[in-house]
């Protein structure tokens, strides 16, 4: 035996059914300083401090990812 149940409901909707949070404030305030940044320019700081966040491991993961990126731009191509 085989059901289909079809449910329409808008995304908020399905949100308050599950229980999940509403992150809209927090979205907000992410575009707001993304916006920000944007205006006033990406430094390269910037860029390395976001990658550092990003990579688990700190220092030692960076190195890992550094000579990942590294090992694939030197890599030999045979013909």
């Amino acid at each position: 035996m085989k059901f289909n149940i079809e449910v329409d409901c808008t995304p908020e909707e399905v949100r308050r059914l599950v229980g999940l949070p509403d992150l809209t404030e927090v979205h907000e305030v992410y575009l707001g300083q993304m916006k920000e940044m944007m205006s006033k320019g990406v430094t390269p700081d910037m860029v390395d401090s976001m990658v550092r966040n990003w990579v688990p491991g700190g220092a030692a993961g960076m190195d890992f990812v550094r000579d990942l990126v590294k090992g694939l731009s030197t890599s030999t191509k045979k013909s």
